[in-house]
Order: C-alpha cells, then sequence, then structure tokens
C-alpha cells in the first residue's frame, strides 16, 4: 500500500483550565524536514517532538504547530521581574547613548528581555501535566496526518497502476507490428543486396558479416523481455505492505531504460510513436512517485 507525503492531522483536547490545538501538514521532501512551532513553555520538547515525526512520518517536509491556552486566567497572568526589568532599561539606555541610537523601543525590548516574565503557574508539575496533553495531541495529529496520507497514497496507487498498463498496452502492440517491421528491414536490405551484387567490387563474406552485425542491432526481443519484467515488478512492489517510493523511483529508472533502447533499435516510425507514448507514461509515473513515501 502506498503513502503520499502530503498529508494533514489536527488534534484537539482540554484538562482542566489547559487548552492544546495541534496541527500538522506534510508536503514532498527527499528526507524528513520538519518545522515545529511549539508554546515557550514547551521549547525545551523540541527534539522529543522531532522523534516522534522522525519514527512516524519518515520522509516530507512537515509542519507542527502547538498551540496552548488556558482558561483560568489566574494561570495564565504573567508576573514581571521589576529588578531584572529595570537592569535590563538601563543597560539598553547606557547602550543606546554611547551610538546615539533611538530609544523608542527600549521598553518594548527590556520587557520581553529574558526571565523577566513568566506565568505565575509555570511549576514543574504543571509543565509536566502540559507536556503529556501537549504529547497525546501530537501523537493524535500524527495518526490523523498518516491516515490521510494513506488516503492519497490509495489514489497515487490507482493511478500509477492505470500508468503501468497503458505503458504495457504499448509494449503489446509494438510486439504485434514486429512483423513489419522485420520484413520492411529484410526488403530494406535486399534492395541494398541488389545494388551490391551489381558493383564490381564485392566481398560477399564482408556483406554477411555486417548484415549478422546490423540484424543483432536491431533485435530488441531481449528489450521487450525485460521491459515486461520491470512491468510485472513494479506492479509486485505497489502492492505490498509497506510504501516503497525509492524502489518504486528506481524501477521507473530500469523502465527508461528499456524503453529508450527499444526507441534507439526500432529504426522503424509506426513503433517509435508507441515508444513515444510509453516514454509519457513514464514521466507521468516519476513525477507521482516524487509525493510517495
Amino acid at each position: 500500500m502506498l503513502k503520499s507525503m502530503t498529508g494533514y492531522g489536527l488534534s484537539k483536547a482540554q484538562s482542566g483550565a489547559t487548552q492544546i490545538t495541534v496541527e500538522i501538514r506534510s508536503l514532498n521532501s527527499k528526507f524528513l524536514d520538519a518545522q515545529i512551532r511549539l508554546p515557550r513553555q514547551l521549547q525545551d520538547k523540541e527534539l522529543e517532538v522531532r522523534n516522534l515525526l522522525n519514527s512516524e512520518l519518515i520522509r516530507g517536509k512537515v509542519l507542527v504547530s502547538v498551540e496552548m491556552g488556558s482558561d483560568d486566567v489566574a494561570a495564565s497572568k504573567q508576573e514581571i521581574n521589576h529588578a531584572l526589568f529595570k537592569a535590563y532599561y538601563e543597560e539598553y539606555d547606557a547602550l543606546a547613548n554611547q551610538v546615539y541610537a533611538e530609544k523608542g523601543d527600549l521598553f518594548k525590548l527590556a520587557l520581553h528581555s529574558p526571565e523577566v516574565m513568566a506565568g505565575s503557574a509555570f511549576n514543574e508539575e504543571l509543565l509536566e501535566e502540559q507536556w503529556q496533553l501537549a504529547k497525546e495531541n501530537i501523537i493524535a495529529a500524527i495518526e490523523h496526518c498518516n491516515e490521510f496520507r494513506e488516503q492519497e497514497g490509495a489514489k497515487l496507487q490507482s493511478e500509477l497502476i492505470g500508468y503501468i498498463q497503458n505503458i504495457e498496452g504499448y509494449l503489446n502492440s509494438i510486439k504485434e507490428i514486429e512483423g513489419e517491421r522485420m520484413t520492411a528491414i529484410r526488403e530494406r536490405i535486399s534492395n541494398h543486396q541488389k545494388e551490391l551484387l551489381s558493383a564490381d567490387q564485392f566481398d560477399i563474406n564482408r556483406f554477411e558479416q555486417e548484415m549478422i552485425y546490423y540484424i543483432e542491432k536491431l533485435d530488441v526481443s531481449e528489450e521487450f523481455v525485460r521491459l515486461k519484467s520491470h512491468l510485472d515488478y513494479f506492479i509486485e512492489i505497489l502492492k505490498e505492505d509497506s510504501s516503497q517510493g525509492k524502489k518504486l523511483n528506481f524501477i521507473s529508472q530500469e523502465l527508461g531504460r528499456e524503453i529508450n533502447t527499444i526507441g534507439s533499435k526500432a529504426n522503424f516510425a509506426p513503433m517509435q510513436r508507441h515508444v513515444v507514448c510509453m516514454k509519457d507514461e513514464l514521466e507521468k509515473i516519476k513525477e507521482q512517485l516524487l509525493n510517495v513515501i
């Protein structure tokens, strides 16, 4: 079962006066690229959140937003360290005087300096409760995001199967006109042979060697077999329990090699038209695989 890298997960909860909202969005990326936004009191938990994302979401550009609020006015009240605020303000004021800078923002700058403001309820016990609530909802949001990814993956799988079936259909069409191609080649060789036989200097042994080389160079039977094998293997990997985006990408590269070889050896316009159609279907496959985990 394929899993898309496009996903969305949302989880909300309330415990006592604490409200939590976790939102996760993911897009395609070669690796896990996580951007995490946490409340100030949970900043030190970023590594734990990143580990959760790494174990569950695996790949993709992931945007995580955790918002926390409180219905308890007393708990959310901010305490100001007046002495520290004054010390910051005086220090900033002295620096501004030294460089003749504007002082309009000194109050705001000092007020938001480290440890000047702190929530009165940010004790260790409450912080642990808030983290546990946040963690539960982060896990729930990740699960919802994975469910979304699986739904998108099922749509991608259906499309990819269709593209593979189209390539196989073009391959069968090429096989049907292979006889026409060989007839045209024989006629072309026969006409060249007649022209050469009428020439004064003609080496029959050299001619036979070159014809054998020429015919072997145009033979595409091995490419037919390998291309069909790669198509079957692609479908087989698609139906595995785990998503195998990288392996499918490698198989698509092999498909491209065989299709290109058939096109270069064909030397027959009707066959080459089918090759162009196969290339078009293969490009659609590669585009979709960019979004598969």
